[in-house]
């Protein structure tokens, strides 16, 4: 019998997008990112600021894709909304740089992205942990076009009387959306807003669970 051939890969399209490049220095990039993700939860409506020089598929953010990358992992199924999932380049993006798996029920999802804040998904639609396991809930990290001090104003843990902030483009009832997510605590979905910076230098800012509203009568 003639000795059978070895299989060769098939070639690679010359139509198909080259895989964007994850961080350049993998370790300190992704603690960097982190450590503003860590400051940004720990001091709620505080716009910290995140620098990255990712350039991710569109329409993922660098600053949503530094989170991501700094977070994310094999074991952290993610959620995409439309847009993000509309470019097969994101997912193969996440997965090739956390090893996270995509999945298409967001409720099943332990992190959530959003390329459009004024379309971000119903907090409530998301995983709200469980009893005993509160930590099994939802993150939903949301792209937004600008973050800083403003006329918002929340309360709790980490905030020194009151703070305000401003965000935008986010719900119009958003406000009515972070009193009922903080009314399940301790359940309920920790948020992540992000937003690019005219210098290059992007800010993110933590909303968790604990965050409370102020309702203007």
């Amino acid at each position: 019998m003639p000795a059978t051939a070895p299989i060769s890969a098939a070639p690679s399209s010359p139509f198909a997008a080259p895989l964007a490049a994850g961080f350049a220095d993998p370790v300190h990039d992704a603690q960097r990112a982190f450590a503003a993700v860590m400051r940004a939860m720990a001091e709620p409506g505080l716009a910290v600021p995140l620098a990255s020089d990712l350039d991710p598929p569109a329409p993922l953010s660098r600053e949503a894709a530094a989170v991501a990358l700094a977070l994310l992992d094999y074991e952290t199924p993610v959620f995409l909304d439309g847009a993000l999932a509309a470019a097969p380049a994101v997912a193969a993006f996440l997965r090739f740089h956390t090893g996270a798996p995509v999945v298409t029920d967001p409720a099943a999802a332990r992190f959530v992205l959003a390329a459009d804040g004024a379309a971000m998904p119903d907090l409530a639609a998301l995983a709200q942990g469980e009893p005993d396991y509160p930590d099994r809930s939802a993150t939903l990290i949301v792209q937004l076009a600008e973050l800083g001090e403003g006329a918002r104003v929340i309360e709790g843990p980490g905030i020194r009387g009151r703070r305000g902030f401003a965000a935008a483009p986010l719900p119009a009832d958003f406000s009515a959306r972070l009193a009922a997510n903080r009314a399940a605590f301790p359940l309920g979905v920790d948020l992540i807003l992000t937003a690019p910076g005219a210098d290059g230098a992007g800010s993110v800012m933590g909303l968790p669970r604990t965050v409370k509203p102020v309702m203007e009568d």
